[in-house]
Parts: C-alpha cells; sequence; structure tokens
C-alpha cells in the first residue's frame, strides 16, 4: 500500500470522522478560491476579447499579467489536491487520473506565463482556472457523499459503545463500557434499556421489543433460556442474562460490518462519467502530443508548436464532459425533489435505472408498522379495558388507547410481563392480555389480539392488524406489470408475511429473516445476474440497503438505514416507480451529452492542431458546448413518466 502512495495506519471511528470532514473542508475552501479566481480572470478576458483588434500590446500584456497573478495562488492552492495526489503516485512509479490533470494545469499555466513576458496574444489562464474549478466541484461532491456513507457504519459503531451494567460475582452491579464485556458476562438490563451485546436469559420474564432487529412490530414474551439479539429493547420488568458474544461480535458490529461492506463495493462501481473520461484523457493527450511533435517537425518554432499543443489541450477541456453527467443529476434531483424523493447520490440515478428485480421489507415499508385496533368494539368495552391499558408501554395496550382517546387510568393497575394487566375499574376487578390470563380458552396463543374481562361479564376480544398502506397495492401492481420481480423479506411473522403477500399478489415472500438472511437472498439474486433495488426502513434492513445495487428507504426510517440508502422518499410508495422512471430518462439524457461532447471533440480538435484555437474561439466553443449540454439536460423536466 505504500508504494502505491498510501498512508496506512490502525483504523480509529471518532479520527476517520475527523479526517473526512477535514478534508471536505479543505475541498470546499479550495473550490471557494478557484471560483474567486475564475470569476475574476473572465471578467480581465472579455475586456481582452472585446478590445481584438483595437487594444494594444502593453495594455493587454498588463491584464494577462493580473490574470497570472490571480491565477497562480489559485493554482497553487486550490491545484494542490491534485498535485499531491499526482507526485504519491508518481515517485512510486505509478500514475493516476490527476497525473494528466496535474499536467494539463501546470503546462498551460506555464505556458501562458511565457507568452505573458514574450508580449504574445494568447494566454490561457482564464481556461486553466475554469478547468480547476470545475474538477474541484467533482472532487468536493465525492468526498461528500464518502462521508455520509461512512457515517451509517459509525453511527451503528456509536450504538454498540453505550454503557452496560454487569453484574460481578458478588452480585453488585456495575456500569462499563460494552467494549469491556467478554462472553460469559453477567449482564443486568433493566426496564426501558436496550440490550447492546447478544444475552441468554437466566432469570426473569418480561415484555421485549424486537422491531428494531426483525421488523416485528409486536411485543414478545422474554423467559429463561431465550436468546436476545442487540438492539432488543426490554419493556417491563428486570432481566437477567449471560452475555453469549463480545460487543465487536454481536448482531449490531455485524450491520456496521455489512454496510462498509456494501460501501466498498459500491465504491468499485465505474461510472458512466468514469467510463468516458477512461477514453477521452488518452486521445486528448495524444492529440495535443502529436500536435506539438508534428508541428516541430513541420520546421515551427518551440515556442509556437508548444502553444498550439497547449491550446489542443486547452480547447478540448472536459467543460461538456464534465457537465454532462453532473447537470444531468442536478436536473433530475430537483424534479424528484419536488415531488418528495431526496437523491444522495449521482451515481444512484443509473444504478437505479440498471436495477430489474425489487426486494420490500414489510413493516413499515409495506405496511403502516404500528398495530391498529380492527373489528367491531362496543364503546363501553373499549373504555373500559383503556382505563388498564393506558398503565402499559405495550403496542397492543397502545393501539386501544389510541382508540380510545384520552382517559382515566385503572386504579391498583399492575402489569404482569408476558401476561397481560390487572387493576379495578369502575369499582370491579378487571384483567387484559392474553387468553390464559384471563382463563379464556382460545385453542391457540395469537400475539396479535388480547382479552378483556370484568367480573361478572363475558370476557371481550381485541384483534389487531398491521395495515397495508395506501398506495402499495397499486405501486406492486405498476411495477409488476412494467416486468420487474417483486419480493417481499421480512423478519415479522409467517402467518403476518403471508397474508400482506397474498393482498399485494405478490408470489415471492420470506418471513423470520435475519439481517444476514437478507443479505444472503441479495447475493443470491445477484449470483443469478440480477440487479437488486432494495426498499426498507429499519435497522435489522441496513445492511441489505448497502449491499443492494441501489437502495430506498421512507423518511420515517432509522438514521442509519438512511444513511445506508441512495435515496429517501415522503409521500407513499408511489415515489418508486416516479423515481425509476426519472432515473431511466436521466441515463438516456446523459448518454446523449456524452455523445455530444465527444463530437464536439471531433470537430474541436482539428481547429486547435491547425493553429486557429485562439482564447477567444476557446472560450465560446467551452461556452457552446456547456451551454449546449444544460439545455439538453433541462429536458428532463418536460419528460412524463414512463412507468
Amino acid at each position: 500500500m505504500a508504494e502505491l502512495g498510501y498512508g496506512v495506519s490502525p483504523r480509529d471511528q471518532d479520527q476517520g470522522a475527523s479526517d473526512e470532514q477535514r478534508e471536505e473542508r479543505s475541498l470546499l475552501i479550495a473550490l471557494g478560491v478557484a471560483g474567486f479566481a475564475m470569476a475574476n480572470i473572465m471578467l480581465l478576458s472579455v475586456s481582452i476579447w472585446a478590445g481584438v483588434g483595437e487594444m494594444g500590446e502593453t495594455t493587454r500584456t498588463m491584464l494577462h499579467g493580473i490574470s497570472g497573478v490571480i491565477a497562480l495562488p489559485a493554482i497553487i492552492f486550490s491545484g494542490r489536491v491534485f498535485f499531491v495526489s499526482a507526485w504519491n503516485v508518481l515517485k512510486r512509479g505509478h500514475a493516476n487520473m490527476d497525473v494528466p490533470i496535474s499536467l494539463a494545469l501546470v503546462i498551460a499555466f506555464c505556458v501562458s506565463v511565457s507568452e505573458t513576458l514574450r508580449g504574445g496574444a494568447d494566454a490561457y489562464f482564464d481556461a486553466s482556472v475554469m478547468l480547476l474549478f470545475f474538477l474541484l466541484i467533482g472532487r468536493f461532491l465525492d468526498a461528500r457523499v464518502r462521508r455520509k456513507a461512512h457515517a451509517s457504519a459509525r453511527d451503528l459503531a456509536a450504538m454498540a459503545h453505550r454503557t452496560v451494567m454487569r453484574l460481578g460475582p458478588n452480585g453488585k452491579a456495575s456500569s462499563v463500557r460494552a467494549s469491556e464485556i467478554s462472553p460469559g458476562d453477567q449482564i443486568l438490563l433493566a426496564p426501558g434499556e436496550r440490550a447492546v451485546v447478544d444475552i441468554q436469559i437466566d432469570r426473569g420474564i418480561s415484555d421485549i421489543d424486537e422491531s428494531l432487529v426483525t421488523g416485528e412490530s409486536l411485543a414478545r414474551r422474554a423467559i429463561p433460556g431465550m436468546h436476545l439479539l442487540a438492539g432488543t429493547v426490554n419493556l417491563s420488568q428486570p432481566l437477567t442474562g449471560t452475555a453469549l458474544a463480545a460487543a465487536s461480535d454481536s448482531l449490531l458490529a455485524d450491520i456496521a460490518r455489512m454496510l462498509e461492506a456494501g460501501e466498498q463495493r459500491r465504491s468499485t462501481y465505474r461510472r458512466i462519467a468514469d467510463r468516458a473520461v477512461s477514453l477521452y484523457v488518452p486521445f486528448v493527450h495524444t492529440s495535443a502530443l502529436l500536435a506539438f511533435i508534428g508541428w516541430l517537425l513541420a520546421g515551427m518554432g518551440v515556442n509556437e508548436a508548444l502553444l498550439i499543443g497547449v491550446s489542443t489541450l486547452i480547447i478540448t477541456c472536459p467543460c461538456a464532459l464534465a457537465l454532462a453527467a453532473p447537470v444531468t443529476q442536478v436536473v433530475a434531483a430537483g424534479r424528484l425533489f419536488r415531488s418528495g424523493t431526496f437523491l444522495k447520490s449521482g451515481d444512484a440515478l443509473e444504478r437505479i435505472a440498471q436495477c430489474d428485480y425489487i426486494i420490500f421489507d414489510k413493516t413499515g415499508t409495506l405496511t403502516l408498522g404500528t398495530p391498529k385496533l380492527s373489528g367491531q368494539i362496543s364503546p363501553e368495552a373499549l373504555q373500559a379495558a383503556a382505563e388498564l391499558a393506558r398503565a402499559s408501554r405495550h403496542p397492543l395496550s397502545r393501539a386501544i388507547v389510541e382508540a380510545a382517546g384520552a382517559g382515566p387510568v385503572a386504579s391498583d393497575a399492575r402489569e404482569f410481563a408476558g401476561l397481560g394487566l390487572e387493576g379495578i375499574v369502575h369499582g370491579a376487578p378487571a384483567r387484559l392480555g392474553s387468553a390464559e390470563w384471563v382463563s379464556v380458552d382460545s385453542g391457540q396463543s395469537d400475539r396479535s389480539s388480547l382479552w378483556f374481562s370484568q367480573a361478572g361479564k363475558t370476557p371481550v376480544h381485541f384483534q389487531f392488524q398491521d395495515h397495508v398502506l395506501n398506495d402499495v397495492a397499486t405501486t406492486i401492481g405498476r411495477l409488476q406489470k412494467a416486468g420487474y420481480g417483486v419480493e417481499i423479506v421480512s423478519g415479522d411473522r409467517s402467518e403476518t408475511v403471508e397474508s400482506v403477500a397474498q393482498t399485494l399478489k405478490v408470489d415471492h415472500w420470506s418471513a423470520a429473516a435475519s439481517p444476514r438472511d437478507k443479505v444472503n437472498r441479495l447475493e443470491e439474486l445477484q449470483a443469478q445476474g440480477h440487479k437488486v433495488l432494495m426498499v426498507g426502513d429499519g435497522l435489522n434492513d441496513a445492511g441489505a440497503l448497502a449491499l443492494a445495487h441501489a437502495s430506498l428507504a421512507p423518511g420515517g426510517a432509522m438514521d442509519v438505514s438512511q444513511s445506508a440508502s441512495d435515496a429517501i422518499y415522503s409521500g407513499g410508495l408511489a415515489a418508486l416507480p416516479r423515481l425509476i422512471s426519472v432515473a431511466k430518462q436521466a441515463r438516456s439524457v446523459m448518454i446523449e451529452n456524452f455523445a455530444f461532447a465527444a463530437a464536439y471533440n471531433v470537430i474541436a480538435v482539428p481547429i486547435a492542431i491547425t493553429g486557429h484555437a485562439t482564447p477567444l474561439v476557446a472560450a465560446v466553443a467551452m461556452s457552446a458546448s456547456s451551454i449546449l449540454v444544460s439545455l439538453n439536460a433541462l429536458r428532463l423536466n418536460a419528460m412524463r413518466e414512463t412507468l
């Protein structure tokens, strides 16, 4: 690694965040300096162009000199981003894209200085700084996207570095960092606390919330012998358990590693612009070198031949090429933003356009994500049950309270973990909970229902459902009609997932899927040649979101899931067909822009090689090409959805 010009040191999460912020800030300052210099030099250049034929040599040389004075610190300060990188690889005997960029900047500036000192008519300070400015825009945006991607893994790692109550041999509890926990340590998990290491319960019975881990919205009864995964919340009673693994080997740490693996995999994706540049750079530099050598062989002086070579390098300045993708991405992102979708990276459009298979999480993506009371319940029974429910944090109790509205709390209300509540309602003993708790023989255990009983009255059965969101069925139908493969992969119970799949007419589905199961399913589809788009909102989806070819998360998703995704939508799943449609249109426009940039260079190179590329011609050509590329990108706003 050192021979390739890279520094090597042990990884530090906090130091990594600081370095990335420092890099982004440095690039922003460099971009500002280059932009300031470009604006001022262009003003001077306009004066020179306007005075062609009338401006005296002394005045022109003075304006060129002022331009050089402005350009020198800008190129040294802002160009160091490319110079340092180029030097690091050159001294190791290698090369990267920053080498030809640095070469172009240095040669163009040096030739311009030479021409200014000789009193020549042509100088290219404006083009040099303009090229630097455009290149820095791309470098800054790339750094920002990388920092946000790294932030998702750091946020997740932070969850695994909270404090834990560890029990000593004498039973005394002490607070320690999760990183200090070893397998076999005794852990105390208090009510309302989240497990940050994987635990096996030894003592205690409680209700637990596994929604962060599995996506399951209903609470689950935890009993001795059960395994709790990191990320699970203890809802009601204290639990004592044994740590099964260190924090670095927990589920949270595994998801963090999947996020990093997904980021690394995406970093290998070659954007259309990258592929175009890989062809463009050798062509331009070869043309400039041949022009210089050709005129030398034809008997022209070194200065004149060098000027033509540099003119070839400058007039083919990749302004149209540099703008072809970014302008299209900005227009597409603006159109999507106005419709409620936030695009996080430009190359996401290209990847979304390539996808042919879509995997959906269920809870929070296709369904509401919280249980709602269903069926007909008498107002009297609802209000009576709500008095007990107000004393509990259980999701089903909250659903009853939401349906009943504000009201009193039952007196002497007590909650029994895994069973239910009891208290005094309207002067009579009452219970709310499982069928077993209220002494009803329901024939089966159903975690999606509650029973309410009161002395002298018939028990009342409360049933709950997680409703499918309004626009989901229509959206799934549109995607299937367009030829996309659609599948549901959820951590929820089998009967719940099957019910949703049948409602939406989705043939392929799987339930009780762990975060690793979701990633494995993605990899299976990718091995079959599919490019998969993942849509999810939970922590258990984060690894799959990061590893998918492209990914999408709703606005209400967890921060980690939003960070791992390529786009964030609001206003319902109808945003997905719109996103795919715009992505495909943007890809077509980008290809058109690259074709135009190639045609521009086919025309521009002969002009430069024959010695007709004056600064005015170069400026007009670069400006015209940039304007045409931008106008073509603006057509995206007028295009209709095709999906």
